[in-house]
């Protein structure tokens, strides 16, 4: 059974929706929401596996609530709107199903059959790094569009999980993967560290090593050792090595 959530702030949205899913033999309905808050709350305790969420909603918007819950569990979603064109325009761009209210019994069926495929394809489907992808272009187009990713996808065990940015401590190598170093947990990605170098911005972030990138805020303390090269202490209490080589992308040229 596919564990569903409603999120719309108009009523009969809501119904409109449970009627056409109370048709189908494999779907359980779990809850609805009726605002964002709700919404978040109901993604974190009942963890459905698909949710169609109205992107308009007072208070937070279904961006901000899925930007709220992608550290914790992200769903396979169908967005629902009714008349923002950049929204629209966005999902097409990202190739993400919607819905454009009013939409039919068919437009219905034909979003609810994709997201059933890409929910069988488990792991391996990239609807969720789409939205990922989708969220990055929304933040982007609020925030005068920075030019390096807000958040990074990561596979945990039957989980997909967004790690935002600016909650990563540390980027390591290891092996033919990265490990991100983020709040107190760490998380592998199939990526190179060169890769990982280019999409970080770097205002934040500096190569303090051939092995490691740390984020530059979050450094606490930096004790160089005769030899040239240095302790870098992070706020965690991790330390990580800086070599000689690379001293010039933490400290100025005239530091001891």
């Amino acid at each position: 059974m596919i564990r569903t959530l409603v999120v719309d702030d108009e009523p009969l949205a809501r119904h409109g929706v449970r009627l056409r899913l109370e048709r189908e033999p494999d779907v359980a309905i779990v809850g609805e929401a009726a605002d964002g808050p709700a919404a978040i709350e109901a993604i974190r305790t009942l963890r459905p596996e698909l949710v169609f969420l109205d992107v308009q909603m007072p208070g937070l918007d279904g961006f901000q609530v899925l930007e709220r819950v992608a550290g914790d569990h992200l769903p396979m979603v169908v967005f629902v709107t009714a008349h923002e064109a950049h929204a629209v325009q966005a999902f097409e761009v990202h190739a993400i199903d919607y819905l454009l209210k009013p939409y039919t019994d068919a437009r219905f069926g034909e979003a609810l059959r994709r997201a059933r495929t890409e929910l069988a394809r488990g792991d391996a489907s990239p609807e969720r790094e789409r939205i990922a992808a989708l969220l990055d272009r929304v933040r982007a187009e609020g925030a005068g569009a920075p030019a390096y990713p807000a958040r990074f996808t990561v596979r945990e065990r039957d989980r997909i999980l967004l790690v935002r940015a600016d909650a990563i401590e540390a980027v390591r190598a290891a092996g033919n993967y990265v490990e991100l170093v983020a709040a107190g947990r760490r998380h592998l990605m199939r990526e190179t560290l060169a890769d990982m170098e280019r999409r970080l911005d770097p205002s934040r972030f500096a190569r303090i090593h051939r092995s490691t990138i740390v984020h530059v805020d979050r450094v606490r303390e930096i004790r160089p050792d005769p030899h040239g090269d240095c302790d870098v202490v992070m706020e965690s209490g991790d330390v990580h090595r800086m070599s000689r080589a690379y001293r010039g992308r933490l400290l100025p040229d005239d530091a001891g």
